[in-house]
């Protein structure tokens, strides 16, 4: 199983579809690196070897993309930062609300979680 950025990239699949494994790279960034480094994208991922490994660490340095942990990370402060200054998505963020205008009175099962019983009588 080849690693890149510390992620174990599934052996079988294609390497186009493999690299989408690695959390803040989708499909459109994988085309182009790929694009970028020269390699097939049909090609799978075990096939792949160590300099042609280093190859796609280094493109994807290269295009400063900001991935796996970073991002990460950058997501969380960003959210901190929300509900710290106390703005209205912050105050979603922390009730665990929809955040972007969705409607909460019926619906936002995902946000909101199960239903929870009033009380039977």
């Amino acid at each position: 199983m080849p690693r890149i950025l510390g992620v174990d990239i599934p052996n079988n699949k294609k390497l186009e579809y493999s690299l989408q494994y690695i959390y803040g790279i989708g499909p459109h960034r994988a085309k182009r690196v790929l694009d970028e480094t020269g390699l097939d994208p049909h090609m799978r991922a075990k096939d792949v070897n160590e300099e042609q490994i280093n190859k796609l660490m280094a493109k994807i340095n290269e295009l400063n993309y900001v991935v796996e942990g970073d991002l990460r990370r950058e997501l969380t402060a960003n959210m901190k930062r929300l509900q710290a200054i106390n703005c209205y998505r912050g105050l979603r963020h922390r009730r665990g609300l929809p955040v972007r205008g969705q409607r909460s009175k019926t619906n936002a099962r995902t946000r909101k979680g199960h239903r929870k019983p009033v009380g039977k009588r």
